[in-house]
């Protein structure tokens, strides 16, 4: 991931942003469903899977864009196709990135961009750091960020990390302590996402 100048986004960059995430997140969808049926309604994979395609419907129309218009498009694609709570909580992640990123954002903007988007992600859904969610995730990848660090390094470091945990949120926190010993599905699915933005701008000079 770019960490000194901005980053230059084209169209060509975009797509490959946004094909790779959905495409990452697609052929991951029978794992995100196993491990929602743990701890879970069963239907992340699911719902995940529908929100990324109807997304690749519509990647030339995306692609197009600036990037602050192309990732609010995504995250509007993801409110309108993905079910239960993943869908507003997804789509608010992308919605606050295309609101606070700008069109060539440096490793400052990813930074900042990033804090927004998980504070409207807490608020969301009403939910804090720890409590076996998305925002474990989310959270250590801005630190990395901030730290020049491998952002998809931390992302899966932390997807490991609430298997332990108790859930404190969500479906899952209904189980009690039987949801300790399961790795947290928005946790994973986030991690995927963190480790395909990363690889994509990894491969750029």
């Amino acid at each position: 991931m770019q960490t000194g100048t901005a980053t230059t986004m084209d169209k060509a960059l975009t797509r490959a942003l946004i094909e790779t995430v959905s495409r990452r997140v697609i052929d991951h969808a029978d794992e995100l469903t196993a491990l929602d049926q743990a701890i879970g309604d069963g239907d992340h994979g699911l719902n995940m899977k529908r929100g990324f395609e109807a997304v690749l419907v519509d990647l030339d129309i995306h692609a197009a864009k600036p990037l602050p218009e192309a990732l609010k498009a995504v995250g509007m694609a993801l409110v309108m196709k993905v079910g239960g709570a993943s869908g507003p909580l997804y789509g608010t992640l992308f919605l606050t990135l295309g609101k606070t990123l700008p069109s060539q954002p440096g490793r400052d903007d990813l930074v900042a961009g990033f804090a927004a988007a998980i504070d409207a992600v807490k608020a969301r859904g009403k939910s804090e750091v720890g409590q076996k969610t998305m925002l474990d995730v989310l959270a250590p990848t801005q630190v990395a960020i901030a730290e020049g660090r491998d952002p998809a390094a931390a992302a899966a470091e932390a997807s490991e990390a609430t298997i332990p945990m108790k859930a404190l949120r969500g479906r899952a926190s209904f189980l009690g302590d039987r949801s300790i010993g399961h790795m947290d599905p928005g946790a994973r699915s986030s991690a995927l996402i963190i480790a395909a933005i990363t690889e994509v701008l990894g491969r750029q000079p």
